[in-house]
């Protein structure tokens, strides 16, 4: 049955209910004459009827009934506001506890058998916190009140612990409902359901929930601030530890909003985007992509070269590339846009006090109202027999260690199998290099789909990259002068030589030396933060790869604002950091980029989809450019233009993957790309061409036979 003839149908039974009814229900002289009846009966046994009421009241809460609200309201109309505070506050607590102790002892297994999984996190949380989360769940209803008895049943909490909790937690909420009730009982008249008490009674209730917000952040602030004295006046707004992305972008927005902001930065400005990361390793992959153009010149008809590469030049082009960028990010133009920037090591002493070891050697201690850590991470080196004998290079420090040579290391080994591993081992390998890269798992890029990973390891060799997987590296060492790497593979081990080492084996946050743990603020992987990017203080905020969940540029740049503009206004307005939408892209020839879900994470997640694909060898612009290999992959809800991910894989196919992550942003389906002018001849037609597909696959073939049937009537 359609929703609209359900509704409809539900429309008249509700009338015709209503009118049967009605004779059986009092109109308002009604209901003040049963309640002057009852208040009557009240003055004449006022002992029998409260003893009747708390106990039918203990009743209805423990057996978890759905009309304890309108008992806390007749309570306030039939004993006024203190009678039926009292009345409701213990009837309600006792009956709570009731209902808590049969879930412990009679429901405890069944309980958790219905709940799963769920029930593990939720016990967790209670031993860890209890008493707070429970008052935290009684002053705040995000949970009905006889779900949490019974939930609190499975929790390592004391009976007299639940009942005192639940007792203060409720009083604020169950003194809100009497006083409503008091109100409605003085009601005379219609007129009088706008009477200003009446109205003042219900605002309160709407109220309830940020009033208790408001309860619950100064009960926080209390416990969390309660050994750290707070400054009577502050020097800064905001301070920023960390000047990569992140950090550069809270410390401008709080500049922008005209706040009073400092920026520390201990090493170099642009962080290791700028200096070790995406600028570097972009223009050492365009140098590579052009060698390999000058070697294989003949695909476009032209004379190919085998030159050595000055290797040499193409370092010294990389340095020149972070020059030309470094003062987007430099010292003089956030200075000029208003950002005090220090040059030193910063130490959080206390969560309103920073202290700063300058580079000159001053220590200077600066009190401010709110602080971002932004501090980024570093590369992941792993506990290697042996490397530290050998000697290794990582994605930090390449640049300036191959700065001066002449030729690219003769024999690369490149330990790591994802997306930094995987560009740089393509690259030194177009630059001469005899790269093995070696991987643990059972394939490169293990973040996307399958024939992802195959179809860039299939670039790479093809490129003369000796790609291992299911190689685990046990040590290092040197014999006779060389250097080599042992790995295991099915259980048989080799040593493979080398002139050079990669470690590409990931990144890790830099959390050590700022003063968290000191402060008891969690670390684990990354900052532990909430959903607005706060720690444990809320004054102190995480952003970037810091924080997680994601470690790309441009996450850090959108986390960003989330911290400072929470940081400098969340005491009128917090924004929840919002993920939902991250793209990404690894840089390899050809590129990969993605938005969404993968097949493989939509299986894993249950989520049922449809795949569309087109590939890119049928791409006119493509083809003339020499890049047709890759495909567009789309996923869409079964029956719908609703896109759940999208995967590229070709040339540029990070810039390609925006218009997607627009369309997802947004809202927008693949109808509607469709639908939109594309130029000819462009690589951005592939997406075109991708959602044309999906609308093929999507034709009405009953529509199609009857437009058929109709052209035949139309020729005669």
């Amino acid at each position: 049955m359609k929703k609209p003839i359900l509704f409809a149908v539900l429309a008249v039974i509700a009338v015709v209910m209503a009118m049967l009814l009605r004779p059986y229900f009092p109109d308002l002289a009604g209901v003040r004459d049963l309640l002057a009846q009852a208040q009557g009966w009240r003055d004449a046994n006022f002992s029998l009827l409260f003893s009747a009421y708390f106990f039918a009241y203990v009743a209805v809460t423990a057996f978890s009934l759905p009309i304890a609200t309108w008992l806390t309201l007749g309570a306030g109309a039939l004993f006024g506001f203190w009678g039926g505070l009292l009345l409701a506050s213990f009837a309600s607590t006792i009956g709570a506890t009731l209902a808590f102790l049969a879930a412990r002892y009679l429901l405890r297994d069944w309980v958790r058998a219905r709940l799963g999984a769920r029930a593990d996190k939720i016990d967790a949380g209670l031993q860890r916190d209890g008493a707070f989360y429970l008052f935290t769940l009684r002053l705040i209803p995000v949970v009905p009140f006889f779900a949490v008895n019974l939930l609190m049943g499975l929790a390592p909490i004391s009976a007299l612990m639940f009942y005192g909790v639940s007792q203060l937690g409720m009083l604020a909420g169950t003194a809100v409902f009497v006083n409503a009730g008091t109100q409605l009982a003085q009601i005379d008249s219609l007129s009088g359901i706008v009477s200003p008490a009446l109205l003042a009674s219900f605002a309160l209730l709407g109220l309830m929930p940020w009033i208790a917000r408001f309860i619950l952040a100064a009960i926080k602030a209390k416990r969390v601030y309660a050994n750290y004295p707070r400054p009577a006046k502050f020097d800064r707004n905001l301070i920023v530890i960390g000047a990569g992305a992140a950090g550069l972008v809270s410390s401008y927005i709080a500049a922008a909003t005209k706040a009073k902001v400092t920026l520390v930065e201990a090493h170099k400005m642009g962080g290791d985007c700028l200096n070790y990361g995406c600028v570097p390793s972009k223009a050492l992959i365009k140098s590579a992509k052009v060698a390999q153009q000058m070697r294989h010149a003949d695909r476009y008809g032209l004379t190919q070269t085998d030159t050595p590469v000055p290797f040499r030049y193409v370092m010294a082009r990389v340095h020149e590339v972070i020059a030309k960028i470094a003062p987007h990010d430099s010292v003089e133009r956030y200075t000029d846009l208003g950002v005090e920037v220090l040059e030193g090591y910063a130490r959080i002493v206390d969560p309103w006090t920073v202290e700063i070891k300058l580079n000159s050697g001053e220590i200077q201690r600066l009190t401010t109202r709110a602080i971002v850590i932004a501090t980024g991470a570093a590369p992941f080196v792993p506990p290697l027999r042996g490397l530290e004998e050998v000697g290794y290079l990582t994605s930090d420090t390449l640049w300036e260690a191959l700065r001066d040579q002449d030729h690219a290391p003769k024999r690369l080994a490149v330990l790591g199998g994802g997306p930094i591993g995987t560009e740089l081992a393509q690259s030194f390998a177009r630059l001469g290099s005899q790269v093995v890269q070696i991987e643990m798992g059972d394939r490169l890029m293990a973040r996307e789909d399958r024939d992802v990973s195959d179809h860039v390891r299939a670039a790479l060799e093809a490129d003369g990259v000796t790609v291992m997987t299911g190689h685990k590296a046990l040590a290092c060492g040197v014999t006779d002068g060389e250097k080599w790497i042992e790995v295991e593979h099915e259980g048989e081990t080799r040593k493979i030589a080398f002139d050079a080492l990669l470690v590409a084996s990931g990144r890790k946050p830099r959390l050590s030396g700022f003063g968290l743990e000191e402060l008891g603020i969690e670390t684990g992987r990354t900052v532990e933060t909430n959903d607005y990017l706060e720690t444990l203080f809320p004054n102190i905020l995480a952003a970037g790869d810091v924080a997680g969940p994601y470690q790309f540029t441009h996450t850090a740049s959108h986390q960003a604002w989330f911290a400072s503009v929470n940081a400098l206004f969340g005491q009128f307005k917090k924004f929840r950091a919002d993920y939902r939408v991250i793209p990404w892209a690894t840089f390899t020839d050809p590129e990969v980029a993605r938005v969404g879900l993968s097949e493989a994470e939509a299986v894993e997640q249950g989520i049922a989809f449809e795949v569309t694909h087109y590939g890119i060898d049928d791409l006119d612009r493509a083809i003339a450019d020499g890049t047709d290999a890759g495909w567009v992959k789309v996923l869409t809800v079964p029956g719908k233009d609703k896109i759940l991910g999208v995967t590229i894989v070709g040339a540029q196919a990070g810039d390609l993957i925006a218009e997607f992550v627009l369309a997802m942003k947004h809202g927008l389906g693949l109808n509607k790309i469709l639908g939109t002018i594309h130029i000819y001849p462009t690589l951005a037609e592939a997406n075109k061409f991708a959602a044309g597909e999906w609308r093929r696959a999507h034709v009405n073939p009953r529509l199609l036979a009857l437009v058929e049937r109709y052209h035949t009537w139309r020729r005669g």
